[in-house]
């Protein structure tokens, strides 16, 4: 029919934005809530979530959405559930079956923000029930482990989106060329969001700047939402990924903040005025005690950084090499002496640019007493 008609059908996909990936990172540290708890309690903040998820998802319909929990000793999944969820109940209230949640299909609700919200409550519920002694003898969150766990599925993510094996056609876009059936790479935007109330992450350092350069080389963006504490790594994740930082001054006025700044993806902030973080601290944090350092000594072989120079057997850490970093605090640093520019004079003393003599008083010259 098409070589009758003269019309060139094919199937096309849809011709709107890219789907979206969303990568949620939460900071679940209980020493951290509690302090933020008069200002800003969890579960305000979870709420707010919720509904900044939900705009997410209906702004494109093959958008996704992923809530990895940073705890103190592990990371979690809060959604997707890694359990298979069990069938609906019928007296319409959420309980556990199997270790996963269950939801009833509520006419009055978007069945997507309601599969979202019942396994990201059941999780985190789950989280803070488990947590045991044991978990709270340290005070930081693995923020390490939560980007690298969100990095993993991201990729995944990637791979499923955009196939090349031809036996995965059926579940993609679909093009006819010459009668032979193709498909179409569909790219997937992602990004990467976290929200953060702990303080240090030094002790952390070298695992999050890993995945900070691998963020960096995938061109996945990392953007921060600090609503307690100060760290100097996760504002060089915004500054080497191309994310957004914004350390509220008001925690209470969350949503507006996440609605506002952090809704748009990679695609539509090219045409958006972003807010920018101001100055970022550039400092490292030494290997040998995760100390942030401002003046540090830097092996020559592998870049390790150290806050001293007193290094056992004057050995690096990190290579084994031998440093001689022993008399880097007594020997004074070498300074070349800067060379003096010799002033071109000309010929003869006393005399002008020009040439001629500098005239005198006297001779014609007036002389004002």
């Amino acid at each position: 029919m098409n070589a009758i008609d003269g019309t060139d059908r094919h199937i096309k996909s849809t011709d709107g934005p890219p789907p979206s990936l969303l990568t949620i990172i939460l900071d679940t540290n209980p020493f951290a809530w509690a302090h933020l708890s008069s200002i800003l309690p969890l579960s305000s903040v979870v709420a707010n979530l919720l509904v900044f998820i939900n705009a997410h998802l209906a702004s494109g319909n093959a958008n996704e959405v992923a809530v990895i929990a940073s705890h103190n000793k592990r990371t979690a999944w809060l959604y997707p559930t890694p359990a298979p969820v069990s069938a609906h109940n019928t007296n319409g209230d959420s309980s556990s079956r199997n270790g996963a949640a269950t939801h009833t299909q509520n006419a009055n609700k978007y069945q997507p923000f309601a599969e979202v919200e019942t396994n990201l409550l059941f999780n985190l519920d789950n989280l803070l029930k488990t947590t045991t002694s044991d978990d709270l003898s340290t005070t930081t969150t693995q923020i390490a482990g939560a980007l690298s766990t969100a990095l993993s599925y991201i990729s995944k993510s990637t791979i499923r989106h955009s196939p090349v094996d031809p036996t995965l056609l059926e579940s993609h876009a679909l093009v006819i060329d010459d009668g032979n059936l193709t498909s179409q790479r569909v790219n997937l935007v992602s990004r990467i969001l976290v929200l953060s109330v702990s303080g240090d992450l030094a002790s952390q350092y070298i695992p999050v700047m890993n995945a900070i350069f691998a963020a960096q080389r995938q061109r996945i963006p990392i953007d921060i939402l600090k609503l307690a504490g100060d760290t100097v790594l996760l504002q060089q994740a915004c500054d080497a990924t191309g994310g957004i930082y914004m350390a509220p001054e008001s925690p209470q006025g969350l949503l507006q903040y996440l609605m506002m700044a952090f809704l748009p993806d990679a695609t539509a902030r090219k045409w958006l005025v972003l807010p920018s973080a101001g100055s970022v601290d550039f400092r490292a944090a030494c290997f040998c005690h995760r100390n942030v350092v401002d003046i540090g000594f830097v092996c020559s072989v592998c870049l390790s950084i150290f806050c001293s120079p007193n290094l056992p057997d004057s050995t690096c850490l990190t290579c084994s090499s031998v440093l001689s970093l022993g008399g880097a605090i007594t020997a004074a640093p070498a300074l070349i002496p800067r060379k003096k520019k010799k002033r071109k004079r000309v010929a003869g003393d006393g005399s002008t640019p020009g040439g001629s003599a500098t005239p005198l008083p006297g001779n014609g010259t007036p002389v004002h007493p």
